[in-house]
């Protein structure tokens, strides 16, 4: 993922935060990538193999004239892969896939692409499908409705007469029953900047806009009339820029505080695997789900051998649902994966603004409509932050004290997403530990209210003429596992009350608890909920490792207490697109290909099951396979509901919601004893190190037992 060369050749404008390769399949390599050849399997294609792949696949099709939506890399089987790995197989092929649209149509067509062969491997039309929309799709929505007829009238009868003051944020548009598949729609969601740098989410309009991605025009205008009457734009200034916020910002309250690694970082790169503290993993990045963990490995200290963790990580889904039933809100449940691609909508990361401290970067490669390669500079960020305790024990007896800081490493990327800005963190720590947390930030999506209006039940007035509906962040995390080797299940833990009544000779006193194990054998059984009145929990285990010390399986636990129930109702529309977050968990066998909960599909997707060219997780729990001992794919729902405050407006602080999977018997005992404790300098330095002779955290005299 090394920056491209050519810097003075490339197009930076035609996507904002894109540098825009040339469309000729002749350009000089990346600086500092290696052979494409010897690449990486799971390394993301290059800015060469996207060139070279839109041109076979534009000579396949001719004279069509073709659309890209994406050109990926087309993983290699995990089987293939499993050999190569091991050395027991050859390298796998480099493949691309794309999904092609023709030109100004809606017909949609899937290609393989072999790289190592230089053809076209596979071509498969698919049909009643709407494909991603990608940047480029959405940029059509504010173009041509701000030169439609209509949408200038309905803007006149609000008193705007100046359409560069008008902008709308395309969404995806969900179903809507006046269209089918014959169109690629998306709706756009208006409104008005009172100056260039005005918060428009300060001024909502009372109208939506539908518009055709392919034939570029707009097919309806729908305004919300209450009483027969327009909504006056809310023209208040709320504003968070430091232009508007400059005269009340109050520096001298907030000394600097520096993140310094005066050794350097405590990872290592191999060109996309990265090595830290006993992990190993390879790093990709694709257009759809962004970051991907792969090959997750760890080196086991008192077995003195390499253990495999996790196959496959990856958020492949979210939906946010929002809860006003009035038109046109019904139409608002945006999934940012499957409807726009996390990876398209990736930030470029600046130091001292999204990362602190030592930072390796790296760039993601996505491609356009055009078949051009399109680089995003810093789209993932790397580093280590301190993370507290590791462990600590004061014995009073002998004024032993030993104490250890932990840290972690933060794999992240930051996504725009219209409005709301989301924060992906893969954290692992010294103990094995696993933590995926999500950061919700941006502004809220607001609307107009009426004066005869009030914002309950659905919703907040955030500010005067302002309400922000109530809305759920339901995130999908697709773990693909491999604890310890390829065949594991899933026990179902509960923390539940003896059955013995008090008073028995078993539990006398009535206080006896333990932990219920339920072995979930089929896919049916491996759709699951949480449970809070059980603190519900699941093991990923390997039933062929038994752990010594305690006679169980070894595995890895899944703790995850954030996970709302989808609130809209069985049979509403969201209800059967998002089918995926009706369960906390759902455990199907592996199969390839098989990645996106929603399906491969999302935009204009009904929820129908058994759809040709589009299952999802339903269907494939459905076939009621056995997860028993064998390979097995689970997917992790989590998020929040959100009742928007007025602390929320008019720009978010970040608010955090996560997810863990840490070893449970995984090790013999705790698998961090190789940190040495902590050293605090005789200096007062405020930097600690960690050195094997203890220092002030290992052997003192604690304050405890300097006062018994």
């Amino acid at each position: 993922m090394a920056a491209p060369a050519m810097q003075e050749e490339l197009d930076t404008t035609s996507i904002p935060g894109y540098v825009i390769f040339p469309e000729q399949n002749d350009i000089a390599p990346e600086a500092g990538a290696a052979p494409r050849s010897r690449a990486h399997p799971l390394d993301h294609l290059s800015v060469q193999e996207i060139s070279t792949s839109a041109k076979l696949i534009r000579d396949f099709a001719s004279p069509k004239q073709l659309k890209f939506n994406c050109i990926t890399l087309r993983e290699p089987k995990k089987n293939e892969y499993a050999a190569f790995r091991s050395r027991t197989g050859p390298r796998p092929h480099r493949r691309a896939f794309a999904i092609v649209i023709e030109q100004g149509t809606p017909v949609v067509a899937e290609v393989i692409v072999n790289l190592t062969k230089s053809q076209v491997e596979d071509w498969k039309p698919v049909s009643d499908v709407a494909p991603t929309l990608t940047l480029e799709d959405l940029d059509v929505m504010e173009r041509v409705a701000r030169v439609d007829p209509r949408v200038i009238e309905f803007c006149a009868e609000i008193g705007i007469t100046d359409m560069s003051k008008v902008y709308l944020d395309a969404w995806a548009i969900g179903v809507d029953r006046r269209w089918g598949f014959e169109r690629r729609l998306q709706q756009g969601l208006p409104y008005y900047r009172a100056s260039e740098f005005d918060n428009q989410y300060a001024h909502p309009l009372d109208f939506n806009v539908v518009v055709d991605t392919e034939t570029e025009e707009v097919l309806a205008v729908d305004v919300r009339r209450v009483n027969g009457e327009r909504t006056k734009i809310p023209l208040e200034q709320h504003n968070y820029l430091p232009e508007f916020v400059g005269d009340t910002y109050q520096p001298h309250k907030l000394k600097p505080i520096d993140v310094t690694q005066p050794e350097g970082v405590s990872f290592q790169m191999k060109g996309n695997e990265i090595h830290w503290a006993n992990h190993k993993m390879h790093i990709g990045f694709n257009y759809r789900e962004g970051i991907v963990l792969s090959d997750v490995r760890i080196h086991d200290p008192y077995e003195n051998r390499e253990r495999t963790l996790f196959n496959r990580i990856s958020v492949v889904e979210m939906v946010v649902p929002y809860g006003n039933p009035d038109p046109p809100h019904h139409k608002k449940h945006a999934f940012d994966v499957g409807e726009y691609g996390s990876g398209l909508m990736t930030n470029s990361l600046k130091l001292g603004c999204d990362c602190k401290g030592a930072i390796h970067y790296l760039d993601g490669v996505v491609s356009t409509s055009k078949g051009q390669a399109a680089v995003i500079p810093n789209a993932i960020c790397i580093h280590e932050e301190d993370n507290g305790l590791l462990y600590k024990h004061t014995d009073f007896r002998d004024a032993n004290v030993i104490s250890a800081r932990d840290r972690k490493l933060i794999i992240s990327q930051i996504i725009t997403a219209a409005n709301y800005e989301y924060g992906f963190y893969h954290i692992f720590t010294l103990d094995g530990t696993y933590k995926l947390e999500m950061k919700l930030t941006g502004i809220l999506n607001t609307y107009c209210m009426h004066p005869s209006e009030t914002a309950e039940p659905y919703g907040t007035e955030v500010a005067p003429g302002i309400n922000a509906h109530n809305h759920q962040h339901i995130f999908s995390l697709r773990v693909d596992p491999e604890i310890d080797g390829p065949n594991n299940s899933i026990l179902q833990s509960d923390a539940v009350s003896s059955d013995v009544p008090v008073g028995s000779p078993e539990n006398f006193y009535g206080n006896g608890f333990y932990c219920k194990k339920t072995l979930l054998k089929t896919a049916k059984e491996g759709a699951a909920n949480y449970c809070h009145e059980t603190q519900r929990a699941w093991d990923i285990i390997n039933p062929n490792k038994i752990n010594e010390s305690c006679k169980k399986p070894i595995g890895y636990k899944i703790i995850n207490n954030s996970c709302p129930p989808l609130l809209a109702k069985a049979g509403s529309v969201v209800y059967n697109r998002a089918a995926f977050a009706r369960k906390s968990l759902w455990v199907v066998p592996y199969r390839d290909y098989e990645l996106f909960p929603a399906g491969d599909y999302v935009c204009q997707s009904n929820g129908e099951e058994n759809h040709p060219h589009n299952s999802t997780v339903l269907d494939w729990s459905n076939r009621d396979e056995s997860i028993e001992n064998t390979d097995i794919v689970c997917y992790l729902q989590f998020g929040l509901t959100h009742f928007p405050r007025c602390e929320d407006f008019p720009i978010m602080p970040a608010e955090p919601v996560g997810i863990m999977i840490r070893a449970s018997n995984f090790f013999q005992k705790n698998p961090a004893l190789w940190v040495p404790p902590s050293q605090i300098k005789n200096d007062a330095s405020s930097r600690n190190a960690f050195s094997p002779s203890g220092g002030c955290c290992s052997g003192n005299k604690s304050r405890l037992s300097a006062r018994l």
